[in-house]
């Protein structure tokens, strides 16, 4: 087998040192499941993309995979690998057929060049999170339903990937929680979600903060979830929190070291559409 052009990326950031990092994989012929594996425990991040070229039409098809399993959507390394293409072939709009069905992205750049992709997610929805679901996850968190947000009911939300969903009342136990990180895995792995338990606190309407729990290998939180901001945005639309069509930025990532931005647009219905900044990494 030839050797593989594995690029490094990172969404949700114009700066190599912030956001979340991805590997892609823009030629995946030859490589099966247990290859893709590999290589993902190798790069190493939360999530590596793996691209079969189609026929010059910018429509690929694409697959995720984390250093322990295949995911079934991602968002941050549909960003990176759309930014990585782009590079290449110059901006413009791209389709990736995804295990969750197609994503139309559009690429652009800013004043200064640096790379810009929005992507519209599947159909989001949400539904109630059960009793004995809330107290696994609360419990793996270190939190007590006395630290929920009252206007905010916990949820299962789906933008790609089920995710559970909370919004906590204070700024200072959002900063200051501390998750058990095996018993976090456990309990993502015994309600059957592929990937984060997403804690959100509304700093305002429009303004949210997210913390995003990934216990992965050496990974503890993901820095920028773009699966999950269309989760949240679709959540909010649900729950009528916001008034479509309405716009609302996630920072992310500061608890981790990588300060990320995502821009989330929620219109009255249909896909979620999530933006950000890409950076090549090296």
């Amino acid at each position: 087998m030839p050797p593989i052009d594995i690029q490094r990326w990172t969404a949700f950031s114009s700066e190599p040192s912030g956001g979340n990092p991805a590997g892609v994989v823009l030629d995946a012929r030859g490589l099966d499941d247990t290859d893709m594996l590999r290589i993902a425990a190798d790069v190493g991040y939360a999530e590596t993309a793996f691209v079969t070229p189609g026929d010059g039409d910018r429509s690929r098809t694409i697959r995720y995979f984390s250093p322990v399993a295949e995911v079934p959507f991602c968002g941050h390394a549909t960003v990176a690998t759309a930014a990585a293409i782009s590079a290449i072939e110059g901006v413009g709009s791209i389709r990736f057929a995804t295990p969750v069905g197609d994503i139309e992205i559009v690429t652009t750049v800013d004043a200064d060049g640096a790379p810009l992709v929005s992507f519209t997610s599947v159909e989001p929805t949400t539904k109630p999170l059960s009793g004995k679901a809330l107290v696994d996850v609360l419990g793996a968190l270190g939190l007590t339903t006395n630290d929920l947000h009252t206007d905010h009911v916990p949820a299962e939300a789906f933008g790609g990937n089920w995710h559970p969903l909370v919004v906590l009342a204070d700024r200072d136990v959002f900063d200051g929680f501390a998750p058990d990180l095996g018993r976090a895995r456990a309990v993502l792995d015994e309600h059957g979600w592929p990937a984060t338990i997403v804690v959100l606190w509304p700093q305002s309407a429009d303004q949210w903060h997210a913390r995003n729990v990934f216990p992965v290998g050496s990974i503890t939180e993901d820095p920028a979830t773009g699966a999950a901001a269309a989760a949240t945005g679709g959540y909010l639309r649900d729950s009528h929190a916001v008034q479509p069509p309405a716009s609302i930025v996630i920072n992310q990532g500061s608890h981790v070291g990588r300060p990320s931005t995502l821009f989330v647009d929620i219109p009255p219905a249909g896909g979620i559409i999530v933006s950000g900044s890409a950076a090549r990494i090296g």
